[in-house]
């Protein structure tokens, strides 16, 4: 009977065992990474991460009243009653965050932050005494107004970006036809042109044409046949001095000659209380 060892116990105790340091072909351990498709169980000891390689930004603002009505919603805060000290401090460590990174975007948050250290300041001084029956003035009264409008402004934007959108949610359907190079006219027969012409008959009666004539009236004139008129009598109503029958241009002309006789102290016109009638007369006896 031969003793000899099994060939694979034998390939085993050939081979070399691992010296300290080096990494076995096959591990139990699972690898960090992998780099180009090999495993990788430790970080390399020279490897140079630069600091803003893992930034993360959990929230993004859109300004400095975007990230202010952040801070009042998220502690549920009343709007109408904001607790100026704290959100003037968290609004600070914001501030404080942004500038250490990007120094152009924390300035238009450095203006909010000095209307709001202000506002606090000024809430801690006794507040102006005020008219009996007026409440003081609140600090915080155009901070509250520029949050609601720009609230509502939110709130509408977003109803508007959930609208469906053209190119976004939507795309036109869009039918090619090919048409003949020949191009084809309708076939017109004779009643449509019939039709065609009854209607251009019946604009064309529809347009009418005015005359326009000059007529030259004397005001002189007119004047002497109110005088005549007036001759004779004591009264004449006002109404009968007019007649309507020879147009309005002669009324016109007429109420201008009963003008000119009255500012030349030739007639009286008077009248016994209001709404009575009016009476013409001569204001002079005629030889």
């Amino acid at each position: 009977m031969s003793n000899a060892a099994p060939p694979s116990a034998q390939a085993a105790d050939e081979r070399p065992a691992p010296t300290n340091g080096s990494m076995p072909d096959v591990v139990d351990q699972v690898a960090l990474a992998r780099l180009y498709g090999e495993p990788l169980f430790a970080l390399p000891t020279d490897l140079y991460i630069p600091p803003d390689a893992l930034e993360v930004f959990l929230e993004a603002f859109e300004g400095p009243l975007d990230l202010l009505l952040y801070l009042i919603r998220k502690q549920n805060f009343n709007i109408l009653d904001i607790p100026m000290v704290g959100v003037t401090k968290q609004y600070l460590a914001y501030v404080d965050e942004i500038r250490s990174r990007n120094l152009e975007l924390a300035a238009e948050y450095l203006l909010m932050a000095a209307m709001l250290i202000e506002i606090k300041s000024r809430m801690l001084l006794p507040p102006k005494k005020q008219a009996e029956g007026e409440e003081p003035e609140d600090p915080r009264a155009e901070l509250v107004r520029r949050l609601l409008e720009y609230e509502q402004m939110k709130m509408a934007a977003a109803r508007l970006g959930q609208m469906p959108q053209y190119g976004r949610d939507f795309l036109k359907a869009q039918v090619y036809i090919e048409q003949s190079l020949q191009p084809r006219f309708p076939d017109v027969h004779v009643v449509e042109l019939q039709d065609a012409w009854r209607d251009i008959l019946k604009r064309a009666k529809l347009v009418q044409h005015h005359k326009i004539t000059r007529e030259e009236l004397s005001v002189r004139e007119y004047m002497s046949m109110v005088l005549k008129t007036l001759q004779g009598r004591r009264f004449v109503e006002f109404e009968e001095l007019f007649e309507p029958a020879k147009g309005s241009t002669v009324l016109v002309v007429t109420f201008i000659a009963l003008l000119e006789l009255a500012k030349e102290t030739l007639i009286e016109i008077t009248q016994a209380e209001a709404f009575a009638p009016i009476y013409v007369r001569l204001a002079y006896t005629p030889v």
